[in-house]
């Protein structure tokens, strides 16, 4: 990649104050000073030094985001606060990206990275990857509901007709006086509206959602609505189903 691409998405500033610092000839790849931005480098093999300190580059990022109400899950928006908009500037340099789409008022786990084999993967119904999800229902859920969901459901709107794969419904808690259920839900899929357009196929509401886990990586219950951390490598080679 550019020298100056590299040096950018590092933390060094935009690729105007990265020409700066290289036209101060503090910049060496391989203990050769460097000059022009255009220099291509590999970040596995060279040795790049900044000031005599050494750049450690990481291609990709990985971050777990406990998604509030009121933020959608977009790089940007002209009316809404987006995901992005909660990051450090220095965490959005290598221009992370949701992966797939949290409702503006679910709230939960949210995978920010800019590993598009590791998207695809997730995302792709072929690959059968869990979602799991906690929601408060308005409506007492019956086991008629629990077998539904594993058949499938034919979903209808203006713009789309499809039939779920199997998914699997668990009550926590049913509140018969107030007729309301607690429940999990675990998809494969993840279509517009999908969980509360499948709890409203059996004549309930969803009055509240909130993704747990996505594959076997699940929400840091230490993490507070808003908040982001980078994912360890074992929670990476979770997703990469390792």
């Amino acid at each position: 990649m550019r020298l100056d691409k590299l040096l950018a998405h590092s933390g060094l500033g935009t690729r105007k104050e990265v020409k700066k610092l290289l036209k101060k000839k503090i910049v060496e790849v391989n203990d050769e000073v460097i000059v022009n931005p255009k220099t291509h480098v590999d970040p596995e093999t060279d040795s790049i030094k900044v000031g005599g300190e050494s750049i450690d580059y990481q291609e990709f990022v990985y971050f777990m985001l406990n998604k509030p109400q009121g933020v959608i899950s977009a790089t940007e928006d002209h009316v809404h606060e987006t995901v992005l908009d909660l990051l450090e500037p220095q965490d959005s340099l290598q221009e992370p990206h949701p992966v797939g789409r949290l409702d503006i008022d679910t709230e939960g786990l949210l995978v920010l990275t800019n590993d598009g084999k590791l998207t695809h993967r997730l995302l792709s119904p072929k690959h059968h990857v869990n979602k799991k999800y906690f929601a408060e229902v308005e409506g007492v859920v019956t086991e008629d509901d629990i077998q539904t969901f594993k058949e499938g459901i034919t979903l209808v709107d203006e713009h789309e007709e499809f039939v779920t794969m199997p998914a699997e419904l668990v009550v926590l808690k049913t509140d018969k006086s107030a007729k309301t259920s607690k429940v999990e839900v675990i998809i494969q899929e993840g279509k517009f509206h999908q969980v509360k357009r499948m709890v409203r196929a059996v004549g309930k509401e969803v009055i509240y959602l909130k993704r747990l886990s996505m594959g076997d990586l699940e929400l840091d219950p230490k993490l507070e609505l808003g908040a982001y951390r980078p994912l360890s490598k074992e929670e990476i080679d979770l997703l990469n189903n390792k």
